[in-house]
């Protein structure tokens, strides 16, 4: 069905409300209680993802699946049928771009052997859809990144990629022409120098690094001239470290993203020669500045984005700003945006998702005023099926607001629910917001209402906020998931005596925590990939951070060596432990190694506790990517919420 930009009544029917019904009366009707979605369909991974038009806009590339495994596929814009670019087993798919018209960059990642230990390598490769032959861009001994691309030629004939000549040597930076792959060098390495950038017509214009706890600034203003230290800066300086990204070509001047002057991440004027922030050009309130970005020329500034609830665009373009209008009320109810265009920009790629709609991609052709949906990211999830996901916000004890997310089932009274605490991951710098999980509507379908904390520590919110949460874990940072269950009770809105906590990676980690810390609480924990034992895990981390971001990180974790890690690991404490646990771990993890919860049950074995279950998953990494692990993770969690804190 093509839409006309304005045309509501077509759009609300596309978004599920019947024609000849407002929003209003749809949203009237007594709700009924939705039919048990099964595990299958809740299980099924994206069929598309990641999706991106070529420059000339007459092809798209995206992450697809077919039999169950993970390939890259392109295909004509208008064309039903694409080319797959298998990925080999064991890697992780991390990003994909265009290079030129005919030419597709991809980035994967797989785990190595490094110094007798184990570590994740990043490899960049180049599908030439001329010739239809992917090649490996890099070169041997190489170091553990290998997908630092600065800048891609508008036209595809060349990139620049910043890697080390060997483990040993700091970072230097290559010309790669495409689609040969021959390297020259263009920028030597220098201590000490992890990060390059490059500004808009591929000239690396800065350099960064950490040096004897100074964070070293190197720069040149053109090609022809040499780099310069022009400054240090020690922690704890009055000057806030900032965020370099574009640098515009011919000029000293440009943007940056720095908490500086108001406490949150905002976007700046800034003068890379003298490094002087310059005068706000945007910032929020309340909400941290994501990313900014520049017109395909990188002549003006083009918009920003943050987040709230879901994300947001500050458009500086009237034409931007306009369509963004335009798109808003064709596509009601959802949050809908640009995720790629053509380079003359007359065929856009939208998405538009919600918490209650996996994703629709349509394709928007601006010369014939029409948007047409091309490709669903999930198939066989009616939205009436699926619980909606409101924004709240609740009181931690030492005064605190949490934001947070609550889901309540359909067809079920607001009063004495069970509920899962559903933490997300990280920790820090991320958060959750009104998108589609299908854990949330998976515990919602089966009558529990869920609560997803944005806990101190937490991205988005500002750096007092997330500055809150160091040191914090497993002290503050679970109080404020306490606390939330706690709200929840004293508005009567769930059972105090039917609360589990479940999650994964970090959320795992504050799972296994919970029934640990107070085992009066919580009746039961799930852990998928959580982390058991955080001195093993700083140690993990050392292997593939640099040496001044592992110092970093670790003070993080450790509020400067104040946390005293093994009492607030589970492993360390598995004998305090004695409510029921389901632990999940894929054996192929390069984030959270299998070894955390292979630890953690041997140590709840010895401490005599066998309440617990516990499954390795095969050629699964950090998440699931075969929807039959999926499914029987689904199924295993169904069983065990119905024995341990069933709905009914």
């Amino acid at each position: 069905m093509k839409i006309r930009l304005g045309a509501l009544l077509l759009s609300a029917a596309i978004c599920g409300v019947p024609a000849g019904a407002s929003t209003g009366e749809a949203a009237t009707a007594a709700p009924e209680r939705p039919a048990r979605i099964a595990t299958v369909d809740l299980a099924q991974l994206p069929e598309i993802s990641n999706a991106a038009m070529s420059p000339d806009g007459a092809r798209l590339a995206f992450l697809a699946r077919i039999k169950g495994r993970e390939v890259i596929v392109y295909r004509g814009l208008h064309e039903q049928a694409g080319q797959p670019i298998n990925l080999p087993e064991k890697v992780d798919f991390n990003w994909l771009r265009w290079a030129g018209p005919n030419k597709l960059l991809f980035s994967i990642g797989r785990n190595i052997p490094y110094f007798g230990e184990e570590a994740r390598q990043t490899v960049l490769a180049m599908r030439d859809l001329a010739t239809g032959e992917t090649s490996i861009i890099g070169r041997d001994g190489q170091g553990l990144e290998g997908d630092d691309v600065l800048f891609v030629d508008p036209e595809g004939q060349y990139l620049l990629l910043s890697i080390q000549r060997t483990i040993y040597d700091y970072p230097s930076v290559f010309r790669v022409a495409l689609p040969d792959g021959k390297m020259s060098e263009i920028v030597r390495a220098r201590a000490p120098v992890w990060e390059w950038y490059a500004d808009d017509a591929g000239i690396v214009r800065a350099g960064v690094g950490w040096d004897n706890r100074k964070l070293k600034f190197f720069y040149r203003r053109t090609q022809a001239e040499k780099f310069e230290q022009i400054g240090a800066i020690k922690p704890g300086d009055d000057e806030a470290f900032f965020d370099i990204a574009n640098v515009v070509a011919g000029s000293d001047e440009g943007y940056v993203l720095s908490d500086q002057k108001t406490g949150r991440q905002a976007l700046h004027k800034f003068n890379y020669r003298t490094r002087e922030i310059g005068d706000l050009v945007y910032g929020h309130d309340v909400y941290d500045v994501d990313d900014y970005w520049l017109n395909v020329d990188g002549t003006a500034l083009e918009g920003v984005s943050y987040t709230d609830d879901r994300s947001r665009i500050e458009w500086f373009d009237a034409g931007s700003k306009k369509l963004q209008g335009q798109l808003d009320r064709a596509i009601p109810n959802r949050q809908a945006w640009v995720v790629s265009k053509s380079r003359d920009a007359k065929r856009l790629l939208v998405l538009a998702t919600a918490p209650d709609e996996p994703g629709l991609y349509y394709l928007l052709d601006r010369t014939k005023g029409e948007m047409s949906p091309i490709a669903a990211m999930m198939r066989g999830l009616p939205p009436e099926m699926l619980a909606e996901t409101k924004p709240v916000t609740y009181t931690a004890r030492d005064g605190t607001k949490i934001p947070a997310y609550l889901t309540l089932p359909k067809g079920r009274g607001a009063r004495g629910l069970p509920l899962i605490v559903y933490p997300h991951g990280g920790p820090y710098g991320v958060r959750d917001r009104l998108d589609y999980d299908p854990h949330v509507q998976f515990f919602a379908n089966r009558g529990y209402a869920v609560l997803q904390p944005n806990y101190r520590g937490s991205g988005g919110y500002g750096t007092a906020f997330g500055e809150a949460g160091v040191g914090q874990i497993g002290k503050k940072m679970q109080d404020d998931l306490d606390d939330g269950m706690d709200w929840l009770v004293k508005e009567g809105t769930v059972d105090k005596a039917r609360v589990c906590m479940i999650g994964a990676s970090y959320g795992g980690y504050a799972a296994l925590w919970a029934v640990a810390r107070n085992p009066d609480r919580y009746r039961c924990a799930a852990s998928f990939a959580g982390v058991a034992d955080w001195k093993a895990m700083l140690k993990y981390d050392a292997r593939y951070l640099t040496k001044e971001a592992n110092a970093s990180w670790q003070a993080r974790v450790t509020g400067a060596g104040e946390l005293d890690l093994a009492a607030v690991s589970p492993t360390h404490q598995a004998g305090r432990i004695a409510r029921p646990v389901l632990i999940a771990h894929g054996e192929d993890d390069s984030n959270v190694p299998i070894s955390q919860s292979k630890k953690l049950v041997a140590a709840l074995k010895a401490a005599g506790n066998s309440n617990f279950e516990y499954v390795a998953y095969p050629d699964e990494g950090h998440g699931f990517s075969d929807p039959a692990n999926q499914k029987d993770w689904f199924d295993r969690l169904d069983a065990f919420l119905a024995k341990h804190n069933p709905a009914e």
